[in-house]
């Protein structure tokens, strides 16, 4: 039994999507925003930091990153999906192409089927588009007419001209999975997991293009798109127009998944299972767009990076909006709790259940999140060790934003008065019992920070460099 006092679920899918900003649900996600009004939706949900090694040791680590190794990846304690192999759970896990979360990282670890497409690009070609998505990008848009009009001789759906997220081949894998879940006569007598990681919200954006003709009323065509992709690719000024063509770009890549995630819901469905599956949705991070000068997810820790969309759907749980500020860190005791597994002692959240079941307020102090900058927001490459940077960290409430930049200022933010984050207010005038324990939060992530650094259990020597299909995929994302 849970610890809500409801029948564990039959399986959970936790749907993780890359660079999700927490305002990226709107009217062109009826999908996303029909498990937000169906399920509980989580309005303060913090990441762990402001890209994917930073926030993912939460979310399927289940601790915080750099609790024991100065190297980003999952602690050395149970995962997820560790714990859940062992306690008879039947698991796969779908990453389409993020070098973060592949096998040299460690994010396999307890998955009894684990796919990160990173030997998809075998051919001179393949490789070439790999590390130019700008290029992948126009081949994309250029290639549509004719796709689109071979995809109606074969009588099929318009897809994408070149399958530049791996969002296709990221259903099938789940397709298959989700076949095997069902089967009665193999995986379908035991409880299962499927975890899938989307990432066409994340640079460069390269949707379909009848996407982008749905978001924007037609009013951004292809060569629209490519001149905005051409301007922020060679690093030209950004104006009013190209920053709405990006933007309208990202809406659109995130109506993509929409679309995948219904196909996935309904082959839930299908298989007889979706009344029975806990859905999870999550973004790892957010992305900006100029709100605090700059674009992607560069080291900061403002709104637009750090707070996400998160939503449980659990089967028989009534709709309900919770504005707590709660973390990442819950998913995994979360996931655990709906299948009725005891989460180990290592995890560092606690389960959400309760409020999603019963409606009860979740009891989190401020919620922390960490990033490292080097000598400036800008710099490259972006760190991969601990020492390759220097901290800089914020805690949230419902309320009120903590950032401690690395040189020890702080600014402090009320969100009620300025949900932007643009005018910050004087510490001194917020009173001692607002202000405490958001130092305090900072504090005590700071000095996690610190034991790794004297510990570095378990870290990869310092010359030992990623293999070179990690290194591809990184080097496509802009992680050079």
């Amino acid at each position: 039994m849970t610890s809500a006092g409801d029948a564990p679920s039959r399986g959970v899918l936790l749907i993780t999507v890359d660079s999700l900003r927490a305002d990226a649900l709107g009217p062109h996600t009826p999908t996303l925003r029909g498990l937000a009004r169906r399920g509980t939706a989580f309005e303060t949900a913090v990441a762990g930091g402001n890209w994917t090694p930073f926030s993912f040791p939460d979310l399927l680590g289940a601790r915080p990153v750099f609790a024991d190794a100065a190297t980003p990846g999952p602690a050395a304690d149970p995962t997820l999906a560790e714990a859940l192999s062992a306690a008879g759970v039947a698991t796969a896990g779908v990453n389409a192409g993020n070098g973060f979360l592949t096998e040299y990282y460690g994010y396999d670890r307890g998955f009894d089927e684990f796919e990160s497409f990173l030997d998809g690009a075998r051919t001179p070609v393949g490789r070439f588009l790999t590390t130019h998505p700008t290029v992948n990008g126009w081949v994309q848009y250029l290639g549509w007419p004719l796709g689109s009009a071979a995809a109606k001789l074969r009588g099929r759906e318009r897809r994408h001209a070149v399958d530049t997220s791996h969002l296709h081949a990221l259903e099938r894998r789940a397709f298959d999975a989700i076949d095997r879940f069902g089967d009665a006569g193999g995986d379908g007598d035991r409880p299962f997991f499927l975890w899938l990681h989307y990432m066409d919200a994340h640079t460069p954006y390269v949707p379909a293009p009848r996407h982008v003709r749905a978001v924007t009323d037609g009013e951004v065509g292809s060569l629209q798109t490519l001149l905005g992709h051409l301007r922020a690719g060679l690093g030209k000024e950004v104006d009013e127009d190209t920053l709405r063509t990006l933007r309208a770009l990202y809406d659109a890549s995130v109506r993509q998944i929409d679309e995948s995630v219904d196909r996935v819901l309904d082959t839930l469905a299908e298989a007889g299972l979706r009344e029975e599956t806990t859905v999870v949705l999550g973004g790892d991070h957010g992305e900006e767009f100029l709100d605090h000068g700059h674009l992607a997810h560069y080291p900061k820790l403002f709104d637009e990076l750090v707070r996400v969309p998160f939503v449980v759907d659990h089967p028989g749980a009534p709709a309900h909006t919770e504005s707590s500020a709660v973390p990442l860190r819950d998913v995994p005791p979360t996931v655990c709790d709906a299948l009725g597994v005891t989460p180990p002692a290592a995890f560092a959240g606690d389960s959400l259940l309760p409020t999603v079941v019963d409606g009860e307020a979740p009891e989190r102090g401020p919620v922390p999140s960490l990033a490292l900058r080097g000598e400036s927001v800008t710099s490259q490459p972006i760190p991969r060790r601990l020492g390759d940077g220097t901290p800089l960290v914020s805690a949230r409430t419902a309320r009120w934003t903590y950032i401690r930049g690395p040189d020890g200022t702080v600014d402090l933010f009320d969100r009620h008065a300025d949900p932007g984050e643009h005018d910050p207010v004087d510490p001194a005038s917020v009173p001692e019992a607002t202000l405490a324990p958001l130092e305090r939060a900072a504090d005590e992530r700071l000095a996690l920070l610190s034991d790794a650094a004297d510990t570095a259990a378990g870290d990869r020597d310092d010359d030992e460099e990623a293999p070179a299909e990690v290194e591809r995929r990184l080097d496509a994302l802009g992680y050079r």
